[in-house]
């Protein structure tokens, strides 16, 4: 397979980097993963079933993330606010310095896009 493309599965390759399929912590040497390592931003699959939480809140972290609604019911507490993605297609965008948690209302399919890519 060629370096410069990849075709797999979300639900397949989720497992490999707790949801992460594109980003920096992808090593570039592993078969087919090489156009997957990137600096520019990070790509995840994330199936959660109901009432799975990040009860915690994330720390100062200073990237832009987009955060989609593939499926079910997923709500999203921002430092700013509150949010419940409800209809398929459903996003929320919020900028760095912007702290979150959140609950699956329901089963939920998630897509969290984070750009750029840092450590």
């Amino acid at each position: 397979m060629s370096d410069n493309w990849y075709s797999g599965n979300a639900d397949d390759d989720a497992d490999q980097h707790r949801g992460w399929l594109l980003g920096h912590f992808i090593a570039p040497e592993t078969p087919g993963s090489a156009v997957r390592a990137t600096g520019d931003l990070e790509v995840k699959w994330g199936i959660h079933p109901k009432g799975q939480q990040r009860p915690e809140w994330t720390a100062d972290d200073q990237r832009t993330t987009m955060l989609l609604l593939v499926s079910g019911r997923f709500r999203l507490d921002l430092t700013t606010g509150s949010t419940v993605l409800q209809r398929q297609g459903d996003y929320v965008v919020w900028g760095p310095g912007t702290d979150h948690s959140w609950q699956a209302e329901d089963d939920s399919v998630v897509v969290t896009i984070r750009w750029p890519s840092i450590g």
